[in-house]
């Protein structure tokens, strides 16, 4: 394992020295956002997540893998024409399926793009790891927008992620859920850790009682760590912004939902994180969800 520090690093694009004579050593840092169950404002958290990220000096690329129900594009009022699948299977260059979103994101539609990983021949297979670190070098953070739910696909894009963040509320169906699926990924050894964040709270108290009734539940029964890295209280400003379909740190940046999410990204920003000597970043990534698929 190696401890890397990341700092507010804007051109570091250069800086592609291998491990193993194949693994860059500075590979984005891939970030799977899911949850137990719908509605908990997942996507939402995830835009506006990468924005105060990119604000921040950071490169960020969300792929929307959300799949049969994507959805970044509807809360950014865009429609981007291509996908994952035309890359894979039309040839497109895969900077040509980036699209550009707000504050300097870009966006990746996963279209029906990573369900065909699981039938991708040793060829083509071969020619996207070669095509993909191009990406790892473009981003600082790769935003991985799942499903919600415990299906294989959600799992996968868990156990291929450098890291995992859970979004829930606190509504006692959400922890349920969102228990369900630590559990999963406890009984299968996908991760030693996995981040949470508290939604649509209404008050400090209830975040609080939430984050105690998740970890202590975690903590009894299970051996992953859960690491608790902060909340977002119910504000009326997110629900305009998101019918108005325009991030509400960009709408109200004077939020209260606002300043919690850049709290949260700053928190991301400098802490430690450990990576894997291998398959880390966007490569390992695709490599590792590949045969998970298969």
């Amino acid at each position: 394992m190696r401890i890397l520090k990341r700092s507010v690093l804007k051109n570091y694009t250069e800086k592609t020295s291998t491990q193993s004579g194949s693994v860059p050593a500075w590979a984005s840092r891939v970030i799977t956002i899911t949850s137990g169950k719908g509605g908990v404002g997942k996507t939402n958290l995830a835009v506006n997540l990468a924005i105060a990220l990119a604000q921040q000096s950071q490169r960020v690329i969300i792929f929307d893998a959300d799949l049969g129900l994507a959805n970044v594009d509807v809360l950014l009022g865009v429609a981007p024409p291509l996908t994952l699948y035309d890359h894979l299977f039309s040839d497109v260059p895969i900077e040509q399926i980036l699209f550009p979103g707000p504050a300097g994101i870009n966006i990746i539609s996963g279209g029906s793009g990573f369900l065909e990983l699981a039938n991708l021949n040793n060829s083509q297979r071969s020619r996207l790891l070669k095509n993909i670190e191009k990406l790892d070098r473009l981003a600082d953070f790769i935003f991985i927008d799942t499903s919600a739910g415990i299906s294989k696909n959600v799992l996968a894009f868990c156990a291929a992620a450098d890291e995992v963040f859970l979004v829930v509320t606190p509504e006692p169906t959400s922890l349920t859920d969102a228990y369900g699926l630590i559990k999963v990924m406890d009984r299968f050894k996908l991760h030693r850790e996995v981040f949470f964040i508290v939604n649509q709270s209404r008050s400090s108290s209830e975040s609080i009682d939430t984050v105690y009734r998740l970890k202590t539940l975690v903590d009894k029964y299970l051996s992953i760590h859960l690491n608790y890295l902060g909340d977002i209280s119910f504000d009326q400003t997110i629900v305009r912004a998101v019918k108005n379909q325009k991030p509400f740190l960009l709408a109200h940046p004077d939020a209260a939902a606002s300043g919690a999410v850049k709290k949260i990204a700053f928190s991301l920003l400098h802490r430690e994180w450990k990576a894997e000597e291998e398959e880390r970043g966007l490569k390992g990534f695709i490599s590792k969800l590949s045969r998970l698929l298969r």
